[in-house]
């Protein structure tokens, strides 16, 4: 998603302009994060300008795979991310000390970082399947099994074995 400085300026300089579009963000597939697998996502919004700056509001709709954190299934996440950014044109803009306002370099802007950036804030900690289907779940991996909760039952060593018929005798006996 880029806009030329002129088309901003044109459009935007009497009253906002508005925008919306699709936008492929399966880069954020590879990086390394959670995401499994995202969609293009919807971007909706305006652009204001004030002198030389560009006020940017902007809506992205989307759905995303995430692992769920019990059992590593996929689970989709739907995220609604409203989001505002601040552009400006001005040589004069200290990067240094206002991180609020993005310069533009160049005759371009490109909203695309900004735009992976706000879903990458707005994945979650960890997501929960909603309902669990135990033939679904991983039950063994690399040195590792799910072991059951039924008791093990106890193998006495043959040797012992006349042992026990002392222990029934002193249970009689009591």
């Amino acid at each position: 998603m880029k806009f030329t400085l002129a088309q901003l300026k044109k459009n935007a300089y009497n009253k906002p302009f508005s925008f919306s579009g699709e936008v492929d963000v399966s880069e954020l597939e590879s990086m390394n994060n959670d995401i499994r697998k995202i969609d293009p996502v919807q971007v909706q919004g305006i652009c204001n300008m004030q002198g030389e700056q560009f006020f940017f509001t902007f809506t992205i709709t989307g759905q995303m795979i995430l692992p769920c954190a019990r059992t590593l299934v996929d689970v989709p996440y739907p995220f609604e991310i409203n989001a505002k950014e601040i552009f400006s044109s001005s040589a004069y803009i200290d990067e240094e000390y206002d991180t609020e306002i993005h310069p533009i370099h160049g005759e371009v802007l490109d909203l695309m970082p900004f735009i992976k950036e706000n879903i990458l804030l707005e994945v979650p900690y960890r997501v929960f399947a909603e309902e669990l289907d135990p033939n679904g779940l991983i039950q063994e991996g690399n040195d590792w099994e799910v072991l059951s909760e039924k008791p093990k039952e106890v193998k006495i060593d043959p040797r012992f074995k006349k042992l026990e018929s002392l222990f029934k005798d002193t249970e009689k006996e009591k």
